[in-house]
């Protein structure tokens, strides 16, 4: 025993060592941090997966001076522009989620926003793993916009994800001849110039987001998410925008879902006889 006058020395750098030591291999209690519902986070559990953390990633991607003003056929500068900011931003997702030890990305949060001079994509989600997996190359961790209750749907079904697919076009609205834009203001008419400029957008993005999935070898594209209609800076430009969670069947075949009760609807016992309500 110490006197009242001695006192204990205390190595706090060997306590602090213990205690980094002490966390590090109690890998079943370590704190996670995500944006799933409680039902979301049991639904992955009841396929063995686990939330990790929330990643995220961001990018910002200039457009030439000018570019928006009057033209013809696309604006290929713009949807280069859109391209190169989703893959910039997925990339980073999926980094920061090979950095956690995840193993994919699942309901990841996408907002775009398209300004004259830039163009921003921003993307937030929760990494997953299945629970005691090790970890992954970079370039086998998947993102997806696929909500966890679907992701368990899709892999009890034999299913996986693959990555996010996108494609987007931007296209100058052709100019009006003076007779149509008298008779435009005096009848109701369709604006065939913004029809037709709409439906090539459509075309060369839809395309674009076909091939995204097939360069990631998938067999499809699930919850695609669109937006178009003419840009609020440049009235006389259409866009469009599609993406999407890239899937493929993982196993031989497809697995039948079989939902089950969990009410029984079956009475043991009948209570009363409905005929005396009448």
């Amino acid at each position: 025993m110490t006197g009242p006058n001695e006192s204990t020395k205390i190595d706090v750098a060997a306590l602090v060592r213990e205690a980094l030591s002490a966390h590090a291999g109690n890998t079943t209690s370590a704190p996670t941090t995500s944006d799933l519902s409680i039902d979301e986070e049991l639904n992955l559990h009841a396929i063995g997966w686990e939330p990790v953390e929330l990643v995220s990633g961001y990018s910002v991607f200039s457009t030439p001076l000018g570019l928006w003003s009057w033209g013809q056929g696309e604006i290929v500068a713009a949807g280069e522009a859109h391209a190169s900011a989703f893959r910039n931003a997925a990339s980073r997702l999926c980094n920061e989620a090979s950095t956690a030890g995840a193993h994919g990305v699942v309901g990841v949060h996408i907002e775009r926003s398209i300004y004259s001079t830039h163009t921003e994509v921003s993307m937030i989600g929760t990494a997953v793993r299945p629970i005691g997996a090790g970890r992954v190359e970079p370039t086998r961790v998947f993102a997806s916009d696929l909500s966890a209750r679907d992701f368990s749907r899709l892999i009890i079904a034999g299913w996986e994800p693959l990555g996010l697919a996108v494609g987007a076009s931007f296209v100058y609205a052709p100019r009006r001849s003076m007779g149509a834009v008298f008779q435009q203001q005096t009848q109701n008419v369709e604006l065939t110039n913004f029809t037709e400029a709409i439906y090539s957008a459509r075309e060369l993005a839809m395309d674009r987001m076909q091939r995204s999935a097939v360069n990631l070898h998938g067999t499809g594209v699930v919850e695609v998410k669109i937006v178009e209609g003419p840009m609020t800076f440049a009235s006389h430009a259409v866009g469009f925008a599609a993406w999407g969670t890239v899937v493929r069947l993982a196993g031989a075949t497809h697995r039948l879902l079989h939902p089950s009760m969990v009410v029984s609807l079956d009475d043991a016992e009948v209570l009363f006889d409905a005929t005396n309500l009448e």
